[in-house]
């Protein structure tokens, strides 16, 4: 549970950093990523980020081994509290009242998650046959891609209001799910007994190549999103999205079972439906300034 909350603060000081260096650089676009990378690799404050990100990834190892998915992304989500601390200091973001409220169910979300663990009850799951881990996570991706397609889309229509980033959130949301399953798999496969073993079996499973695609195109669109839209607002749509969709599928195809404590099972639920309702109060688009009185004079009919 340590490493969980140490993998919290190091995701959220990481978005942070790397949105505050987003803002200083010009406009990036996933559809040219080598100028992209070109831009974000010559800033050192954006490579603290993502070097606090990559820290972050290594502590889910750590957590994956030793704790069930479902609980673990309950803890994981708690984070979005720290990201919105930080987001209002650091970079000066101000969050709807609508916004707070539906981020502090994530108090007693986590709550109620850690209350539901008890040491030696709850299975951690190994292995999973590589066809389910692919029919899981190919079509994620693919729509994972779509949507953020379709949210860059809107984005540039001028007859839109300006796009608050859940759809991008929920398209990058998507990509950091299968990414999380990788992570999960990766995890299951490491051994002190047989390191050659262990790294010859991994490259056979899908994981790393999974690792590879859900890395590429997770930072490419990401950094574009995190550029044009509140980190307090994407980040936590994000999240919630990427910790659903891990604990959930991931439950299933690593074989984990639920508590079968009818009090614990209700709390690990209520839990997971908290950070449901999370998402589904998060608005949909920034308020776009209302135009004057003279301007509407002046629109012809």
């Amino acid at each position: 549970m340590l490493a969980a909350l140490f993998a919290n603060v190091l995701y959220s000081t990481g978005f942070v950093l790397e949105k505050r260096a987003l803002g200083k650089l010009p406009e990036v676009d996933f559809r040219r990523p080598a100028r992209l990378l070109r831009l974000v690799l010559g800033s050192p404050l954006w490579l603290g980020g993502s070097l606090a990100l990559a820290s972050g990834f290594a502590a889910q190892l750590v957590v994956y081994r030793t704790l069930p998915i479902a609980a673990a992304q309950g803890i994981f989500v708690s984070g979005l509290v720290l990201l919105v601390l930080l987001s209002s200091r650091l970079l000066g973001e101000e969050t709807t009242g609508r916004e707070r409220y539906a981020l502090g169910a994530i108090l007693p979300a986590l709550l109620m998650v850690v209350l539901s663990l008890r040491e030696g009850a709850d299975t951690v799951g190994g292995g999973a046959p590589a066809p389910l881990v692919l029919t899981v996570c190919l079509p994620s991706l693919a729509l994972g891609v779509w949507l953020y397609g379709r949210a860059e889309q809107r984005s540039r229509d001028p007859r839109r209001a300006a796009p608050s980033g859940v759809g991008y959130g929920v398209a990058v949301g998507l990509l950091y799910g299968v990414s999380s399953l990788a992570v999960k798999g990766v995890s299951s496969r490491l051994s002190a007994h047989d390191p050659a073993g262990a790294v010859a079996g991994l490259l056979r499973s899908p994981y790393p190549y999974l690792l590879l695609f859900t890395g590429a195109f997770g930072l490419v669109m990401s950094q574009a999103a995190l550029q044009r839209c509140r980190a307090s607002l994407i980040v936590p749509v994000c999240t919630t999205v990427s910790c659903l969709f891990t604990a959930v599928l991931g439950t299933l195809t690593f074989g984990e079972a639920l508590p079968h404590d009818p009090v614990r099972l209700t709390l690990r639920l209520a839990g997971t439906v908290l950070a449901v309702a999370v998402l589904l109060a998060m608005p949909k688009q920034d308020g776009a300034p209302q135009p004057s009185l003279g301007a509407k004079e002046l629109t012809p009919p």
